[in-house]
């Protein structure tokens, strides 16, 4: 294979006078340690106790006080503008969830997984789209919604997010629930 870039002697020269003086940089080398094993695990083992602990708060036999059509909530101690701000799409989801094809208990997993993943990653708002379907999980998913603490109020999701098929939550993120 011919070598496409032959440069003449004069041409490597000319470079090499047009740069100056010039010395080489040492390659500085960076060596990350190894993350243990059991800091692996144990990393592993909160992320699956939060998303079991996030869980713990959806019963199916709860029936929360919900305002219908559109559907809307918002626990005793919020302030009363948040559901507006959300209805009006004041806040934009940093998360979305989509149902579509899940189960009530494969859903209720990914609601609980949304939730630890948003306060994790402390984000304010996300979106849930649960589709029309049979109304099934229309239903279930603000019942389940509304018994977590870290949910400050929800609203049927504006056009845009899926309108009245998706939710848009609020969480309160700044206040830690106690270990247990």
């Amino acid at each position: 294979m011919p070598n496409k870039f032959n440069l003449d002697q004069d041409d490597i020269n000319l470079f090499k006078n047009s740069i100056g003086n010039t010395k080489k940089l040492k390659q500085d080398t960076v060596v990350h340690k190894p993350i243990k094993r059991s800091q692996k695990i144990m990393e592993t083992q909160k992320l699956q106790h939060e998303k079991i602990h996030a869980e713990f708060y959806f019963s199916d036999n709860y029936q929360p006080l919900l305002q219908q059509d559109p559907i809307r909530y918002s626990r005793e101690n919020a302030d009363p503008y948040e559901v507006k701000k959300l209805r009006r799409g004041f806040y934009e989801p940093e998360f979305f969830l989509d149902l579509h094809g899940l189960t009530q208990q494969e859903a209720k997993k990914e609601i609980a997984a949304l939730i630890a993943a948003c306060l994790k990653e402390r984000a304010h708002c996300a979106c849930i789209m649960y589709g029309h379907g049979k109304n099934i999980l229309k239903t279930q998913t603000p019942m389940w919604l509304a018994q977590h603490p870290h949910v400050i109020c929800f609203h049927q999701a504006p056009k845009e997010f899926g309108g009245n098929a998706a939710l848009l939550i609020l969480f309160d993120i700044d206040n830690e629930l106690p270990n247990s």
